[in-house]
């Protein structure tokens, strides 16, 4: 078959170049923005399904995904990063990788399916078959779309990102929320990423209009696959340091506790990926531009967690100090057990983002081998982490999975900044003000909580908005305070195009 002819800027980046940190910042400002709006899409889909929807049906879904979660790692194979992180690339290759792709998404497909009737034995669940056989759809889903999402991000076509995702978002909880309503209990849980991912697979083909080809001898693929297998075997890793604590909960305890424990942690990773997702998008495509120039992909990276640190910080620090009442005014009375794993949970929240941050050097840096290596350390010290907690309940499992995490992180960082001019001491100064500031906060809304012992959850939300809102009114006194915020607004003037 002839080779299609693609137009030459599909897959060219040189027209970045002129103007990168416009383009880095630009992007990173429409991304929050939209990850913002899928943050709140995501929250009233949250809250209206909790209502409707009891912890047996969530912790039921939550069994098949915390399996069907560890194939999504071969269903891109890490051949989007391999397509975004290349200096240079063409049609012929990216052809030969989006093959790679549906081929592993029907096997992916077959082999869930087969998987189903185990996994109703293993928990002791029925239901669990037929949730598994529907939820198998998506590894093929998502190797039709890999490759084209893959174009956008590397050409950085974050609008159409946005514009995408809040879309299929929308419309998959849209679905979702009347399935619930007409009764159809664990099922509208199911139908959500299954919409949402096959209405991604749609807007991706019309948005990028990249035509495969069959694949072609010759095409040159191999280092890009190998790349893109030590990405994928790093990502299996970390889907099973993510579905560890949901299977071992699941087993152990049922499907009850492992709702309240889902739920409590799928919570706690809404505002983790609403940073994560929108900063890595941005970062990994323009530090992949930057692997000759080691100084500005540090000086980049450290503003980049500069901003996060300065953001999130404030998030998770008051998220830590009202989780009892956020949850039931959210959730309802009846997830006031997941309150306290919550905050469990929120304690190791910025190791998260940290933790991710160090994706990004890896595979910005093509790095892909020690990435590996290093989740090959960390992940059986996750996983023995969740064991030791669970003879204690699901806020056994939350407190020790934390504190292993917050444990290992000075070594995880120092192990990721091997090779570049980034010191642990360089990220200690990132991050000493707007930790220090959130933990004051914390203190401040505890200290005026305790003071005014205010009565039901109104009052009490507002006794501590207004106790951690005080602590930063008063840290803006500050002078070091002060210049480090003003500082960011340097990254406004990026939002206008060099000339």
């Amino acid at each position: 078959m002839p080779t299609q002819e693609q137009p030459v800027d599909v897959l060219s980046t040189d027209h970045l170049q002129a103007d990168l940190k416009g383009h880095s910042v630009r992007g990173g400002f429409l991304t929050i923005g939209s990850q913002g709006t899928q943050y709140l899409i995501a929250f009233v889909s949250t809250v209206v399904l909790a209502r409707i929807l009891t912890p047996t049906d969530f912790g039921l879904v939550a069994m098949v995904v915390a399996i069907t979660g560890l194939g999504q790692a071969f269903a891109d194979l890490g051949l989007s990063e391999a397509t975004i992180q290349s200096q240079e690339i063409n049609h012929n290759q990216v052809s030969t990788l989006f093959w790679i792709n549906v081929g592993i998404g029907a096997v992916l497909t077959v082999i869930t399916i087969c998987l189903a009737p185990v996994l109703a034995w293993f928990y002791k669940q029925p239901s669990v078959e037929k949730i598994t056989f529907v939820f198998s759809l998506t590894f093929l889903i998502c190797g039709l779309r890999v490759q084209h999402e893959a174009i956008l991000r590397r050409q950085m076509r974050f609008s159409a990102l946005a514009f995408r995702d809040i879309l299929s978002l929308s419309l998959g909880v849209t679905v979702s929320i009347l399935m619930a309503l007409k009764g159809a209990r664990y099922w509208a849980l199911v139908a959500q990423p299954l919409t949402t991912n096959f209405i991604q697979l749609v807007l991706s083909w019309l948005l990028v209009k990249w035509i495969p080809s069959l694949p072609r001898r010759g095409a040159k693929v191999r280092s890009m696959i190998t790349f893109g297998g030590n990405v994928a075997a790093s990502y299996l890793i970390m889907n099973v340091n993510r579905s560890a604590g949901n299977t071992l909960v699941g087993w152990y305890s049922g499907a009850g506790p492992l709702g309240l424990y889902s739920r409590a942690y799928n919570l706690l990773m809404l505002p983790v990926r609403q940073l994560s997702a929108p900063a890595g998008s941005v970062v990994i495509p323009a530090f992949s531009r930057l692997q000759d120039s080691p100084e500005r992909l540090a000086r980049h990276y450290l503003r980049a967690i500069g901003l996060i640190a300065w953001i999130g910080t404030p998030v998770f620090g008051f998220l830590f100090v009202a989780a009892e009442p956020l949850i039931t005014l959210v959730l309802g009375a009846k997830w006031e057990e997941a309150a306290p794993v919550f905050q469990l949970l929120v304690i190791s929240a910025l190791g998260h983002l940290l933790f991710e941050s160090a994706l990004w050097l890896f595979i910005s840096r093509g790095e892909s081998r020690r990435l590996l290596q290093l989740l090959m350390i960390v992940s059986p010290i996750i996983i023995c982490s969740f064991a030791i907690g669970l003879p204690f309940g699901i806020k056994g499992v939350a407190l020790s999975s934390s504190l292993a995490l917050i444990g290992m992180l000075p070594w995880i960082m120092s192990f990721s900044f091997r090779g570049t001019p980034l010191t642990l001491r360089g990220l200690g100064r990132a991050l000493l003000l707007p930790v220090v500031l959130s933990l004051f906060g914390i203190s401040l809304a505890m200290f005026a909580q305790h003071l005014f012992k205010p009565v039901g959850i109104q009052m009490e939300l507002s006794v501590l908005v207004l106790g951690f809102a005080s602590a930063y009114l008063l840290a803006a006194l500050i002078p070091a305070v002060r210049n480090e915020v003003a500082s960011f607004r340097d990254l406004l003037s990026a939002f206008k195009p060099s000339s």
